[in-house]
Parts: C-alpha cells; structure tokens; sequence
C-alpha cells in the first residue's frame, strides 16, 4: 500500500512536468478540446512515464525534499520543456503581424477561440500550417520522447531551469531567422511595390497614392501568401525540429 500511494503521488506530481505543453504551448493550445480532456491526457501521459520509470519517479525519495517544493521544481521543468515551442510560434505571430503592417492589414485580428486571444491574420495563417506539419510529422513522438529522456536525466522533484542563456539566445535568433525566412518573399514583394508605387507618386502627383497603395499590396499578399506557406514546408519543419531539440537544454537537474 506505501508503494502504491507515492506512485500515485509521483503521478501527480509528474503531472505537473506534462500539463503546461497541453495548457499553455501551441499547437496545443490552437485546437478546441475541453479542458478535462487535457488533465486526462496528462494524467495518463503522466502514469505511462511513472510505470517506465519507476527508479526515477516514485522509488527516488522525491517526498524527502518535501512535496511542495517537488511540485514547485516539476511545475518549473514543464515551464521550460515546453517554452521552446512556444517562442516557434510567437516568431511565426511576430513575423506575421510585421506583414499585416507592412500589406496594411494592421487593424484585421483574428480571435483565437481557445484562448480568447487576439492573433494576427497572416500569423494566424503561419501558426496553423506549423501545427499542421507538427501533427503530420513525428512531432508527437519527439515530444513524448523528450518527456522520456527528462524524466531519466532528471528525477521527479529535481527539476529546475538552467541557468545558462547561452542556449536560450541561440535558439531564439535561429527561430526568428527561420520565420523570417517564412515570411523573406512577401516582405521583399511588398517592399518592391512601395518602391514602385513611391516612384509612381513623384511621376503623377495627382494619382492618390494611399489607396492604390492599399490594393495593390492587398492583391500581391493574397498572391504571394499560398505559395509562400506551400513552398516553406522545409522552413517550418525545420523550425519545428530546433525547437524540440533545444527544449532540454532549457533545463537541468538541481
């Protein structure tokens, strides 16, 4: 009966490692599922780990160091497992939102029904094509075995967040390169018709730059956008994976 309460207790408290990715992480957070279903989700993930592991969960002496403390230091590991997610997509909704402006979309937000949030339209666009290729690939995967090779290098209740930027600033200029790079032609398409709309308005000053400026930018972002998304498969994978690989750096054992 001992063995079976503190491997119920390393299961709750493992718990904490998992749920932040399903409660706060897109592409998580991008799909309407009820929130029951997301703890459940987690539990069992949660359950699955503890039974793999039990010389690094439930048999590690974790109520030594006092369950608060353990809850706080697996709540601040699954923080920082799924952060590097999170900064993929908010340089796909940083680059998105760059375009919205720059195509005079500044004022057109979406509404994220999940999250009751406000995002972009091109970055709604981006984002959605990112979970899209997580789900397809072997994103899953890579998650759970992430959570595998955390809950091995590091015991229930050890968990903190590394204190080495090093890491963290690599990954954030390489994923904000990689979603520029997303959104490099339309920029460039956009910034060639200013330039030839500004051109247009020294040769006929009467013409009303502002309104042709906002249609022709409209039409050329429509254009470009599909082919944009189609072609950046690569480029969103890519980003995908150097998110996944530098989420355990993001953490170390106390």
């Amino acid at each position: 009966m001992p063995a079976l309460s503190d491997e119920a207790v390393a299961i709750l408290l493992l718990t904490l490692r998992v749920v932040p990715a399903f409660a706060f992480t897109a592409p998580f957070t991008l799909l309407r599922v009820p929130a029951i279903v997301r703890v459940l989700l987690s539990i069992s993930l949660a359950a699955w780990l503890v039974t793999a592991n039990p010389a690094q969960t439930w048999q590690s002496g974790f109520a030594g160091h006092g369950l608060a403390i353990a809850a706080v230091n697996e709540l601040v590991l699954g923080i920082g497992l799924s952060l590097s997610l999170q900064f993929a997509f908010a340089a796909l909704l940083t680059v998105g939102r760059a375009l919205d402006i720059q195509a005079g979309f500044g004022l057109a937000v979406l509404v994220d029904p999940t999250t009751k949030s406000q995002m972009p339209l091109v970055g709604t666009l981006f984002a959605y094509a990112a979970a899209a290729i997580f789900f397809t690939s072997d994103g899953p995967a890579n998650l759970l075995a992430i959570w595998t090779a955390s809950v091995q290098a590091v015991p229930l209740g050890t968990g903190a967040l590394s204190g080495d930027l090093g890491p963290l600033l690599t990954y954030l200029s390489s994923a904000f390169v990689i979603a520029c790079g997303l959104g490099g032609a339309i920029m460039l398409g956009l910034f060639l018709a200013d330039l030839a709309i500004a051109f247009m308005s020294r040769t006929l000053p009467q013409m009303n730059v502002m309104l042709l400026g906002f249609q022709v930018k409209a039409l050329m972002t429509l254009a470009l956008l599909p082919a944009s998304i189609a072609l950046s498969g690569a480029l969103l994978l890519r980003l995908l994976r150097t998110a996944l690989e530098a989420a355990p750096q993001l953490v170390a054992a106390r």
